[in-house]
């Protein structure tokens, strides 16, 4: 009883290492921004939709550009838009989010 305890705990121990590794690695740090492409926003296809702005994700160990996006409203919540941020490393992005009002 007490080696299966052991066993498990071990292998939840490796799991959120492992977890906790992966989320890591979304946070580059870089000298210099990345910069966007320029398109024009499409029209709303209803005049309640938010614009989820242009984004960047981590794809190969460099910042990728995402485009913007409509999306219906969330009741009771409002659109946070990403951003980038300076610490003594370099700088990084910060993703948009849904936010709780």
């Amino acid at each position: 009883m007490k080696k299966q305890l052991l066993k498990y705990l071990l292998a939840m121990l490796i799991l959120f290492g492992a977890s906790a590794t992966t989320h890591a690695q979304t946070r580059i740090y870089v000298k210099v921004r990345p910069t966007a492409v320029v398109k024009e926003r499409p029209a709303a296809p209803h005049p309640d939709y938010v614009w989820v702005g242009d984004e960047w994700t981590v794809k190969d160990g460099a910042y990728v550009h995402v485009d913007g996006y409509w999306a219906a409203p969330r009741a009771g919540y409002m659109w946070k838009p990403g951003h980038w941020t300076s610490e003594a490393k370099g700088d990084y992005w910060v993703p948009g989010h849904w936010k709780k009002i």
